[in-house]
């Protein structure tokens, strides 16, 4: 017998078989939806959890995190003992601070821990669009300015530190920076150059100038810089090697980039230029109003992996001398007592690495998903 539904009412909404929805219904869907399936879920599985396993019982249950004091150092004779079943953890206990500072005088080191503090402190606040007005400008000239001051000294209390001791973490903070902050600009403007139909030469010597940096390897342009750099300079001027540093690493990046900002520029349908010059805007109003911002969200993914891709290439300054993060961890591991622990030191830095090229992914990311969102409305 059917009974009719009374005039107005709705039939009750049925739910989803159980094991359909939820984490069980995604763990049926994604990992067990077959035999096969099923079977390469159970073997993958297996194969970590036996690695993590074995990483945890190397890193942090046979572990060994100090060891005693000898008449010439520490003492890391229970570290070889283990012979390799534990992770020695003492050096870093022992060599952290040359590692994230280098040579900087010991006494010191307080100043290039405040300046990574105030390089982190900056990258939150340029994260936050809340900060992106005018006044950002000058919080960004005002904290790599006192970010100098307190990396030279020579006033006051503290002592003058001459460049050629900088290292460590701060170095490569330094050179990655300045390096992007100025490379974006240099690249924005050559990609324009690139494209330009009414300048022949300026887009010549965009095209060489591009065409001439990508062609060579990024250690070439720093032995260059370091050596050949000061035979153009005038006499009696001649620059510090980590000056000659930044402008090889700030020329490579700013080729670099210039290619995805001109990839950008091609994506961009040709209409919204035509749009806006029938509004009677001029080229760079047009350019920094409607073309570049369009071009910019285009290539918010390949900015940011170019971005990551030079803060790692940052460690190849070792070839002219100067003590990133990388060869400070490299110059540490050099000491006898220490010998046969580099796995320690390189997963410390591989650490420290990650969480800044993480970081600014997960931002890239984020900030992709709210301009699509804000084009949709």
């Amino acid at each position: 017998m059917s009974i009719a539904l009374s005039s107005g009412a709705t039939p009750a909404r049925e739910r989803p078989p159980l094991g359909t929805t939820g984490p069980v219904g995604w763990l049926r869907a994604n990992l067990f939806g077959s035999w096969w399936s099923t079977a390469l879920t159970l073997a993958l599985g297996y194969v970590v959890v036996r690695f993590l396993w074995g990483f945890i019982d190397w890193a942090l249950i046979r572990a060994v995190w100090t060891v005693p004091m000898g008449p010439h150092g520490p003492d890391a004779t229970i570290c070889r003992q283990m012979k390799g079943a534990g992770a020695c953890w003492a050096v870093i206990g022992d060599k952290w601070r040359f590692i994230l500072f280098g040579q900087y005088p010991y006494n010191e080191q307080w100043r290039p821990g405040i300046c990574v503090a105030l390089f982190i402190a900056l990258y939150a606040a340029s994260a936050n669009r809340a900060f992106w007005r005018r006044e950002l400008l000058y919080l960004w000239l005002g904290t790599l300015a006192v970010i100098f001051a307190l990396m030279w000294g020579g006033f006051g209390p503290l002592q003058f530190v001459p460049d050629d001791q900088w290292g460590g973490l701060p170095i490569t903070l330094i050179l990655a920076t300045f390096g992007l902050v100025a490379a974006f600009p240099l690249a924005i403007l050559v990609a324009l150059g690139r494209r330009s139909k009414e300048l022949p030469v300026v887009r010549i010597l965009c095209v060489v100038y591009v065409e001439l940096i990508r062609g060579v390897p990024l250690i070439s342009l720093l032995f260059m810089a370091s050596v050949l750099f000061p035979l153009f300079m005038p006499e009696g001027l001649n620059p510090d090697k980590l000056l000659r540093a930044q402008v090889a690493i700030i020329l490579f990046a700013g080729a670099y980039l210039a290619e995805v900002v001109r990839a950008g520029l091609q994506a961009l349908p040709k209409g919204q230029s035509e749009a806006a010059e029938a509004l009677g805007l001029s080229y760079w109003r047009k350019t920094r109003l409607i073309i570049l911002p369009q071009a910019l969200r285009l290539v918010i993914p390949p900015l940011v992996n170019t971005f990551i891709g030079f803060f790692k290439d940052t460690s190849l300054v070792l070839i002219i001398g100067i003590y990133d993060l990388l060869t400070a961890g490299k110059v540490a591991l050099a000491d006898p007592a220490w010998t046969g622990f580099a796995a320690e030191v390189y997963l410390v830095l591989a650490a420290i690495y990650f969480m800044f090229c993480f970081a600014m992914s997960r931002y890239s990311h984020g900030l992709e998903l709210r301009l699509a969102a804000a084009r949709g409305r």
